[in-house]
């Protein structure tokens, strides 16, 4: 009997202890998923490198999270180029060469995870459609008689003609616009990247026909992606959720210069403008009224949103193309309307629509331009030139991506950015 209790206790410690193992490996998997891995919690990854990039004609290059890729469009073809070993490792075409419009539209890397986001377009084959279209109501109709007249005693039959359907075209969208993710491998092997799509709910129907995707923002935690699109009638601003469903959250006639999503809650915050009135608007689903609400943050006509990091919104006050002050408010799970605004910084930064800020991991506001960069750390100022032809900062402010020109290729170097910033702090 102790032995049979023995045995039977032994095992039930087995298998407590395989399924700790396998809620922990659950746990692991599902924060891959939904990118709650707790890297926020870890520096940014920065390195030294240089790379010979084919093609002298880039544009709109982004470095990978981990550093080791960079995406960039070469006459109007998505390319991925691996970095450490000097070679392009994925390429995504145009369906047709002879529209600009069409191709790949716009793509984003995820800021805890070597995985590319891209938006590709191409024309709708079934876009014009022909359906019988039967009449509401049965149309009143002469019986025809059919008889033989050469025996009278034949009974007359007759033949009733029952509605005829029309034929009818209908038009769809011309273009259809899908989702793809490309999860890159470890940039030390040679598998395959794997490009999967990720078909939306309602199909691809939602986005207008040669629509130009403006601003592209993720919000990793929660899985959702807001993009404004421009089209000839306006501009739109979409979300898309963790089930791939699209929803418009624009207001009519609304223009949109620039927004942020909340690495937290995934609350978007966007530069709003509706006839002359001009504010910061937070857009938050809400679980009770299941629908999105919004909230001013703002009326200042001269604040715009810099960023979202770490539980804080950054705010920054433009006069005359000049940035004057930087201000924050908190991340909120429940946002509030008017909240108070701490200000952080008071100076002069040049800042015009081209100009780009960037908040990084520790805090600091990085406002860079093709030529410099400045830097807000501690209420200090730190201007720092760049020596590229061209020259990006990466999404998490901690690498600095220089391009220069050189024949037919492209000369990228990386560095930390940290480096040119350590003097004077």
């Amino acid at each position: 009997m102790k032995k049979k209790m023995r045995t039977l206790l032994v095992w039930i410690l087995v298998s407590i202890i395989l399924q700790f193992g396998g809620y922990s490996l659950l746990n692991k998997q599902m924060e891959r998923v939904l990118g709650n891995s707790g890297t926020d919690s870890q520096p940014p990854i920065t390195t030294e490198l240089q790379a010979t990039i084919p093609g002298s004609g880039l544009s709109n290059i982004q470095v990978s999270y981990a550093k080791d890729y960079a995406a960039y469009m070469d006459n109007n073809v998505l390319k991925v180029f691996n970095l450490k070993k000097g070679n392009v490792v994925f390429e995504k075409n145009p369906s047709t060469a002879n529209d600009q419009t069409l191709g790949v539209l716009d793509y984003q890397w995820l800021p805890d995870r070597n995985i590319l986001l891209y938006f590709y377009a191409q024309k709708n084959p079934n876009a014009v459609t022909t359906v019988k279209v039967y009449p509401a109501k049965p149309e009143v109709s002469t019986p025809s008689i059919s008889f033989n007249s050469e025996d009278p005693k034949q009974e007359k039959t007759v033949i009733k003609t029952s509605p005829q359907p029309k034929l009818e075209k209908r038009y769809g969208n011309s273009q259809l616009t899908e989702l793809y993710s490309l999860e890159l491998p470890n940039s030390d092997e040679d598998a395959i990247p794997d490009d999967r799509l990720n078909p939306f709910e309602s199909g691809s129907k939602e986005f207008p026909a040669g629509g130009k995707i403006e601003k592209f923002v993720v919000s990793p935690v929660t899985n959702l992606m807001y993009l404004t699109v421009k089209t000839r009638s306006g501009q739109q601003l979409m979300k898309i959720d963790v089930m791939k469903k699209v929803s418009v959250l624009s207001e009519s006639q609304e223009e949109i210069d620039n927004m942020a999503a909340s690495d937290q809650y995934g609350t978007l915050y966007i530069d709003s403008k509706l006839g002359a009135l001009q504010q910061i608007t937070a857009i938050q689903y809400d679980t009770a009224s299941q629908k999105n609400k919004r909230y001013i943050i703002t009326k200042n006509t001269s604040d715009r949103i810099l960023g979202v990091k770490k539980g804080k919104v950054y705010i920054g006050e433009v006069k005359n193309n000049q940035l004057v002050t930087i201000k924050t408010t908190n991340d909120l799970s429940d946002v509030k309307e008017n909240p108070s605004l701490k200000t952080e910084w008071e100076g002069s930064i040049p800042f015009n629509p081209t100009t780009r800020a960037i908040i990084g991991a520790d805090g600091q506001i990085i406002v860079c331009d093709n030529q410099k960069a400045y830097i807000v750390r501690d209420e200090h100022l730190k201007e720092v030139v760049l020596q590229g032809d061209e020259n990006y900062c990466s999404e998490d402010g901690a690498e600095l991506i220089q391009l220069r020109k050189e024949g037919t290729s492209t000369l990228v170097k990386l560095q930390p950015l940290e480096q040119l910033t350590q003097v004077g702090f």
